[in-house]
């Protein structure tokens, strides 16, 4: 009950390795960040941002201001989508370097912020591109400066040193992570979030909880990313249903902000594993599956198949969505089943031929897993090995619902 002492309009600093503005009304301070940022010499930025929501938040209001109060100059690159791709990056790249941008702002979800964080390598090495990076040509040591104005309750990108951007053209969804790209400020201020779509709502929490599921059973989890684990998957499970009866529910909204935040530090520290490998072959050839769909689509098989290696962490973690687990091995059935449940619960039920996979396409999906650049790091420390046949029954086992 802790979260009762705590005042949501009371605006705190949680240190990382990103200095995070948190609370309602966070907004506010990207006028100090400005401030900053101009006392460091930077004069013109990039502006990251998809089409609609930067501006429907009112977020766009207060960073317009705070740059031109500070004699900011700025260009806005708003074609982001869900699910970057390179193209995306190598033309904000383009018209970064041409403006003679110094830094980046990027205003929206995790989109956004990895396609951003992406533009900032790239201002720093001008001859590179988007697929040069994302199929780890090049290891880069600096970036321009980030800011992540975050818009959703999921991704946690906010506060970590990973990016994710799609090539089109080879059907890879890569992952990078660099401790150049941790942003220097972010603001994650939850009256920007009521606008979620119920959908979105629902999808972006889901991812927290998948972030914390696989950094807590990791090879390398620690007993942070498992405290962290813990504490997400209480407060989506007691906050999600709120903003999805209440969208405009600000301490729903917080507590949720809150979970997602942590689970970017969990996973920062704990990394990922089948989960996250498996759904980027999924949006990586559907790019109009959003990712926290794809990931709840493949968590019941992923604890199926994680439970008896694992099964004292996941029985802690889970009692709130999962109750009644003792850590005994045998209960990775029902453990699965309970947490299928709770998806079901949230109104989330479609499996893979509800998005117009079938069992023919395990094959082609399987292959990518082990031939897209990232993916076979996360397998190799993934908690029940790194075979192909783990991967295959992941995939068979979410086709249809357990």
């Amino acid at each position: 009950m802790w979260e009762k002492d705590i005042n949501i309009n009371e605006i705190v600093e949680i240190r990382t390795r990103t200095t995070v503005y948190f609370g309602v009304g966070a907004i506010k301070k990207i006028a100090d960040i400005a401030r900053i940022l101009k006392d460091k010499g930077i004069d013109k930025v990039i502006v990251m941002s998809g089409r609609n929501a930067y501006k429907a938040t009112g977020a766009w209001d207060y960073v317009e201001k705070a740059l031109k109060d500070n004699g900011i100059g700025y260009v806005n690159y708003a074609e982001v989508t869900p699910n970057p791709n390179t193209h995306h990056v190598n033309d904000a790249a383009k018209l970064a370097k041409d403006f003679g941008a110094k830094a980046v702002i990027a205003i929206g979800g995790g989109s956004p912020t990895d396609a951003g964080k992406s533009v900032a390598i790239l201002l720093e090495y001008p001859e590179k591109t988007a697929e040069e990076l994302y199929d780890f040509e090049f290891t880069p040591e600096k970036a321009a400066p980030i800011v992540s104005i975050n818009l959703t309750h999921g991704t946690g990108t906010e506060t970590n040193r990973f990016a994710v951007v799609t090539n089109l053209e080879k059907n890879f969804k890569p992952a990078i992570a660099y401790d150049c790209i941790y942003p220097v400020f972010a603001i994650d201020d939850p009256q920007l979030m009521t606008k979620l779509s119920p959908k979105q709502t629902r999808y972006v929490s889901i991812d927290a909880v998948n972030h914390v599921v696989e950094a807590a059973t990791s090879k390398v989890a620690s007993p942070y990313s498992i405290s962290l684990a813990k504490q997400v998957i209480e407060l989506v499970a007691k906050y999600l249903p709120k903003a999805i009866s209440n969208p405009d529910d600000l301490e729903a909204r917080y507590y949720l902000a809150y979970a997602a935040m942590m689970g970017g530090v969990s996973f920062d520290n704990g990394l990922l594993h089948y989960t996250h490998a498996l759904e980027h072959p999924l949006s990586a050839v559907k790019p109009e599956l959003a990712h926290g769909l794809g990931l709840a689509i493949l968590l019941p098989a992923v604890i199926k198949t994680i439970y008896k290696d694992r099964p004292n962490v996941l029985a802690e973690i889970l009692a709130p969505i999962a109750p009644g687990l003792t850590g005994n091995p045998s209960e990775a059935d029902k453990a699965a089943k309970e947490v299928q449940d709770w998806l079901f619960s949230v109104d989330v039920k479609e499996k893979l031929t509800d998005e117009g996979f079938t069992e023919s396409d395990v094959e082609k999906l399987t292959d990518l897993v082990y031939s897209t650049p990232s993916l076979g790091g996360l397998i190799d420390i993934a908690p029940s090995g790194n075979g192909r046949d783990v991967v295959e029954n992941i995939y068979r086992n979410s086709v249809k619902p357990l």
